[in-house]
C-alpha cells in the first residue's frame, strides 16, 4: 500500500488493489471501531468521518467505493474531500467572485470602448482578484489544518483493511 504524498492537492485520491472479496472488507468495515471515527456504509460506498467532539471546520471525510474483480480480489479507490456543505460554499463564492469579475470586466469594456471612465469597474476587478486570492490562501490554510485529520482518517482505512488479512 502506498503512503499519501506530503503536499495538500485539491481533493487527494488513491487506489489499491485488495486480495480479498470486496464484502469481507465491507463488513470488516462495518465492525470497526473508533473513539474519534464515524464509518457509514452505503451499498459499495464507505464514507469515514471525525466523529462530532472532535470536529472543526476544515475536517475532512473519506469516500471508499469498492469494486469487485473476481471473487477474490477487489479495488478500492479512496477520495479525501472537505465537507459537502463546506465545499458548496466555497463553490458557490468562488463562482459569485468569477461572475463578479466578468459583469466589471464587460461593464468595464464597454465604457473604454465609449471613451468614458472605466476607473471604476478596473477597481472592482482587482477587488475580486485580491478576494479570489485571500479565499484561496483561507482555502490552503484550512486544507493544513485539516491534514492530521486526513492522516488519521487514511491510518483507520489501512488498519481496518489490515485486520481482514489477519
Amino acid at each position: 500500500m502506498k503512503t499519501l504524498p506530503n503536499d495538500i492537492v485539491l481533493r487527494p485520491r488513491f487506489q489499491i488493489k485488495l486480495d480479498q472479496p470486496s464484502n469481507i472488507i465491507l463488513d470488516q468495515f462495518e465492525k470497526a471501531n473508533s473513539s474519534s471515527i464515524t464509518c457509514k456504509r452505503l451499498d459499495d460506498h464507505i464514507f469515514l468521518k471525525i466523529k462530532p467532539k472532535d470536529v472543526h471546520f476544515w475536517s475532512p471525510q473519506l469516500h471508499l467505493e469498492l469494486d469487485t474483480i473476481d471473487s477474490n480480489s477487489c479495488k478500492l479507490y479512496g477520495v479525501f474531500g472537505p465537507n459537502p456543505s463546506l465545499w458548496t460554499f466555497f463553490m458557490f463564492i468562488h463562482f459569485a467572485i468569477a461572475i463578479t469579475f466578468i459583469v466589471f470586466a464587460i461593464w468595464g469594456y464597454t465604457n473604454w470602448s465609449l471613451h468614458r471612465p472605466y476607473f471604476l469597474q478596473l477597481s472592482f476587478m482587482l477587488f475580486m482578484t485580491l478576494i479570489w486570492a485571500s479565499l484561496y490562501a483561507f482555502g490552503r490554510i484550512g486544507k493544513q489544518k485539516g491534514k492530521p485529520q486526513m492522516n488519521d482518517l487514511y491510518l483507520f482505512m489501512k488498519q481496518t483493511i489490515n485486520e481482514c488479512s489477519a
